[in-house]
């Protein structure tokens, strides 16, 4: 349920009327914009009397969300959310018209590889470092990723660049190694991990969710709300393409995913054209694709040898061919009324 305050209303009142809300069992979200003032009431709202509220001289409009997810409903939130990533030179902001690319290879190798692919990467336009340190792989043999230690070689590659860094997380019990990461990556595998969800939920930082395979954009948003409810709204939106019955492609880039979810969350979307297409050559296309969509950033796999990297060779780009795309990108994200963070 929503309530609109009527313009003027003072904050004493409003506080009065929280008092009154958290009395019957409930959560009271306030949210202020610049012209409407309005709070979102989270719980079992059934036993409220609408009538009874309505009438009061503060409220304006009462409104009941139909939709499950509540903290992450636009209706809840008109003003887009704006997700602040801490970095030397100044915070970088995702969401609100802010383009953010973010780069790096599929999963940390070496020293030198990810900390040469940051910096080609940083200075093509990159803000953010991505890396595996725990990968999931379909079978049980392929490599897996360095696990601690390529979380200590991403972070070296973050103190030489001061590039913040972005990593997945594969179970509760990895977050304590995360302390250095600046978002946690929920996969596309975890996405229905709830009890890790409830986890990173209760973690202070930025958290980018996945798209599952197979999920709809409701069941999506509803693992966001698993997140939020745990007190974390830093929550980035990821879409990496969908399982259907094509196989030109590795998955299918659900375009149409991003003006929906515009509509219907305020939370940031980026796109990842890496994994949705699988095929370097189109990388561009979608990612422009993408920019068009209303997107708010990118993450892109970049590896500086390409043919011999251990995971997910075959999709990513190497730093020229990143270069070529971002600077491409530029004048096309300003075209759309975009700041390139």
């Amino acid at each position: 349920m929503i309530v609109i305050f009527k313009p003027h209303t003072t904050a004493e009142k409003i506080d009065q009327f929280s008092r009154w809300v958290q009395a019957q069992g409930l959560q009271a979200h306030l949210s202020r914009g610049e012209n409407t003032t309005l709070m979102g009431l989270v719980g079992d709202t059934t036993q409220l009397d609408l009538e009874q509220i309505q009438s009061l001289s503060i409220v304006e409009r009462v409104q009941r969300i139909q939709e499950p997810y509540k903290k992450a409903n636009r209706k809840f939130h008109p003003q887009d959310t704006v997700v602040t990533v801490p970095a030397k030179g100044g915070d970088i902001l995702i969401g609100a018209g802010h383009f953010t690319l973010i780069a790096g290879p599929c999963s940390v190798e070496s020293e030198r590889q990810i900390t040469e692919v940051a910096r080609r990467v940083g200075a093509a336009g990159a803000k953010v470092l991505r890396g595996g340190a725990f990968k999931p792989r379909t079978s049980p043999y392929a490599f897996q990723g360095m696990g601690a230690d390529g979380l200590q070689l991403l972070g070296m590659a973050k103190q030489d660049t001061g590039m913040p860094i972005i990593s997945e997380v594969m179970d509760k019990s990895q977050l304590p190694l995360f302390e250095n990461v600046d978002i946690i990556q929920v996969g596309a595998r975890n996405m229905q991990n709830f009890e890790l969800l409830k986890e990173v939920g209760r973690q202070r930082k930025p958290v980018l969710l996945k798209r599952g395979l197979s999920s709809t954009i409701e069941e999506w948003l509803m693992s966001a709300e698993y997140i939020m409810a745990g007190g974390n709204d830093q929550v980035i939106l990821c879409e990496r393409g969908i399982r259907t019955f094509e196989t030109a492609t590795r998955n299918t880039l659900d375009i149409s995913a991003i003006p929906i979810l515009k509509q219907k969350t305020h939370l940031p979307v980026l796109v990842d054209p890496s994994h949705a297409a699988g095929i370097p050559w189109l990388i561009e296309p979608l990612s422009r694709a993408a920019v068009a969509a209303g997107a708010d950033g990118l993450i892109i796999e970049v590896h500086d040898c390409p043919e011999k990297a251990l995971c997910d060779g075959a999709q990513s780009l190497t730093p020229d061919q990143f270069e070529q795309i971002a600077s491409g990108l530029r004048p096309f994200i300003s075209l759309m009324g975009r700041k390139f963070s």
